[in-house]
C-alpha cells in the first residue's frame, strides 16, 4: 500500500473544495483512495465560530456531554469524542466546527473526482485526528467516506488453526484515516490531502452509514460510561 500526503496552499473558508483538489492533483490512478483533512471540508462550509462561542457550541454540536479537568468528553454523530471535534489549531484566531455531514459530503466529492479523473473505482474519506483513552497522541478517524466498505467482517470464518471467529472484525475506514493522518500532519505541515493507492478496500456503490456504530448498550466499554 502505497500512502501520499499532498502539499498545498492554505485553503481560504468558503472556498470551493473541489477546485481545490483538482489544483493539487492532476491525475488519480483507478482504485485510489482520496483522503481529505476534515478541518478544509469544515472551512468550505463556513463551519467556524469566534474563539469566544465555544462552550456554547460545544454544547449545540454535542448529544452528550461530561465535563473533565481539561474539556468535555462528547458523543457526536455517534462517535466519542473530544470536545465535539471544535478545534483552534490551524484556525487562524477562530474555531472550526466538524462538517456538517461528512458522509454526503465524501459521496460529493467522489462522484466529482470520478467524472474529472475519468475512472471507475474511488475512495474517499473525510478525516479527523481523536485521542483514545489511556493512548498518547492523536490517530485518524474516518468522519464520513464513500466508494469503500468500511467494515472487513471475520465472523463465522476459521482462523489459522481453524478455530471460528466470533467477534473480529477490522475496521478499514479508520485504518485508512490513521494511515493517512500520519503523514498529512497535525501542525504547519499544509497537506490536507493524502492519496492511498493499493488499500485493502472492496470498492462499492453505497456504503452502510452505520456500520461502524455500536450502541451503547452492546459497546464492551459501555459500562463504563453513563448516559
Amino acid at each position: 500500500m502505497n500512502v501520499r500526503a499532498v502539499k498545498t496552499r492554505v485553503f481560504e473558508e468558503h472556498e470551493d473544495l473541489f477546485g481545490f483538489i483538482q489544483a493539487h492533483i492532476s491525475t488519480l490512478k483507478e482504485g485510489s483512495v482520496l483522503v481529505v483533512t476534515s478541518k478544509i471540508v469544515a472551512l468550505s462550509e463556513g463551519r467556524t465560530a469566534s474563539m469566544e462561542d465555544e462552550a456554547a457550541v460545544i454544547r449545540t454540536e454535542s448529544v452528550w456531554r461530561k465535563k473533565t479537568t481539561l474539556g468535555h468528553v462528547t458523543l457526536k454523530d455517534g462517535i466519542l469524542m473530544w470536545n465535539a471535534g471544535v478545534d483552534s489549531s490551524n484556525a487562524n484566531g477562530k474555531i472550526i466546527l466538524l462538517p456538517k455531514d461528512s458522509f454526503a459530503t465524501a459521496k460529493k466529492i467522489r462522484l466529482k473526482m470520478l467524472r474529472h479523473y475519468n475512472i471507475r473505482n474511488l475512495g474517499v474519506i473525510v478525516a479527523d485526528s481523536r485521542v483514545m483513552p489511556l493512548r498518547a497522541g492523536v490517530v485518524g478517524i474516518a468522519l464520513g467516506y464513500a466508494g469503500f466498505k468500511g467494515l472487513r467482517d471475520y465472523r463465522g470464518q476459521k482462523d489459522i488453526f481453524s478455530r471460528k471467529m466470533q467477534y473480529t472484525q477490522t475496521n478499514l475506514a479508520d485504518s485508512l484515516a490513521s494511515a493517512a493522518t500520519s503523514l498529512m500532519g497535525e501542525g504547519n505541515e499544509q497537506q490536507p490531502l493524502c492519496i492511498i493507492e493499493g488499500a485493502p478496500v472492496t470498492f462499492a456503490q453505497r456504503v452502510q452509514r452505520g456500520e461502524l456504530r455500536i450502541d451503547i448498550a452492546d459497546d464492551m466499554y459501555g459500562p463504563l460510561m453513563k448516559f
